[in-house]
């Protein structure tokens, strides 16, 4: 089954606002949020577990799966649904194959030649970026912008017909729509929507500029 890139929320002790991430992930997925992703650089790895199984628990009663960014020894411990790994973790090869067919693998890209070398028939989906500047995550390469991210889009649609990617980093309601202008089949954001006052508005905030954006595309 494809997965729902529309509203990717990334949730993060460290970003989080002050709240749990369990409910933060709540709150999200009342708002829109299509799919979640745990990411943890601080915890230890059975804090991770106990952290991965609530927050999948917050998610059950509306149908969102759970990703676990890096760490396929916690998405396995946990349950979740899936991984999203970058360039310097495990290999997607792997992955695939400790986590099985039925899992959800996710792969960050942000130039063009590691969108053409990116193992797709192991993959779900790719998160590409940085889009835009950012707090939420230190920036070791300069955003690639809008025109950036549509280049990496085409290399994907060249090579697989309706290939997924989600635009990142700096994301918010008023620029979600250029993105989705330029290819990508959602957005995913931490800050947006872990910072907001209001979470659950904002992912609706969000979902609805996505939702436009898709819809005027079509």
């Amino acid at each position: 089954m494809p997965v729902d890139l529309r509203l990717y929320a990334i949730i993060d002790p460290e970003h989080a606002g002050g709240r749990s991430l369990p409910d933060l992930a709540r709150l999200v997925a009342e708002g829109g949020a299509t799919l979640v992703q745990l990411r943890d650089k601080v915890s230890d790895t059975r804090a991770m577990v106990e952290t991965a199984r609530a927050v999948k628990a917050a998610l059950a009663p509306f149908g969102v799966p759970l990703l676990v960014n890096d760490r396929v020894d916690v998405a396995l411990a946990a349950g979740a649904d899936g991984v999203h790994i970058g360039q310097t973790d495990m290999a997607a090869e792997d992955a695939r194959r400790l986590l099985g067919r039925n899992a959800i693998i996710g792969l960050s890209i942000n130039t063009v030649a590691l969108a053409e070398a990116a193992p797709i028939a192991l993959l779900d989906y790719v998160g590409i970026g940085g889009v835009y500047a950012t707090m939420s995550k230190q920036q070791k390469k300069a955003p690639i912008g809008v025109e950036g991210l549509r280049h990496i889009v085409e290399v994907f649609r060249r090579r697989k017909a309706g290939f997924p990617g989600c635009a990142i980093a700096g994301i918010t309601a008023a620029n979600a729509g250029a993105t989705i202008a330029a290819g990508a089949a959602g957005v995913s954001v931490i800050s947006a929507l872990a910072l907001a006052p209001d979470p659950a508005a904002a992912a609706r905030a969000l979902r609805a500029a996505v939702d436009q954006a898709l819809a005027a595309r079509r």
